[in-house]
């Protein structure tokens, strides 16, 4: 099961993160009371290991915003949040790293049909906001190496992973004490209770 933790802003959640054994984290790049600046995100994405995947989420900058930001990030992924068009996905491809295209469940489900890496399915009305869904509405219908998003949480990944089987999931307020606020304990604790 691969697992993102989305919206780090702090050393000690990245080194929980990357200790609990997940496969990739995400800097706020975009409009959130998790975001944080390039600058930032390049500090931060230096404590991460190779194997780890850093991905900068964006959510209606244009390609050239995106490019500046992900390459003063010196990050390896780039995830467009929303209903980004295609040509989105194209200006940034020669970038060489992976593209993550989030979407709500009513978008196309394929993986790659956007020519993205990975996609990530999140909740119909409130994508990112962190809200539980029917994710047993997704099953069968999103294809490839795609990830669940959208009101999970330690206590309820194991029954999500089950109602939507997904290839991975992603977490963001999940593993949060506070709005904005991650908790290191929650985060090993998600990564747990996702690969059980």
């Amino acid at each position: 099961m691969f697992v993102k933790i989305c919206g780090l802003r702090e050393p000690e959640h990245i080194e929980a993160a990357v200790e609990a054994g997940a496969d990739a984290v995400g800097f706020m790049l975009t409009a959130s009371p998790r975001r944080v600046s390039p600058e930032r995100a390049a500090e931060l994405a230096a404590l991460v290991p190779p194997h780890v995947l850093t991905v900068g989420v964006f959510m209606g900058e244009s390609p050239e915003e995106i490019r500046q930001a992900v390459t003063a990030a010196g990050l390896r992924g780039i995830q467009l949040h929303g209903r980004h068009p295609h040509a989105d996905f194209t200006a940034l491809k020669d970038l060489g790293v992976t593209l993550v295209r989030a979407v709500p469940p009513d978008a196309d489900l394929r993986c790659g049909a956007y020519d993205e890496d990975l996609l990530l399915v999140d909740a119909p009305k409130a994508g990112g906001a962190g809200e539980p869904w029917d994710w047993a509405a997704v099953r069968g219908r999103a294809s490839g190496r795609w990830l669940l998003a959208g009101g999970l949480a330690p206590d309820n990944v194991g029954r999500a992973i089950e109602a939507a089987r997904p290839w991975g999931v992603d977490v963001s307020s999940g593993v949060e004490v506070a709005r904005g606020v991650k908790d290191a304990g929650l985060i090993r604790a998600f990564v747990a209770a996702a690969r059980a």
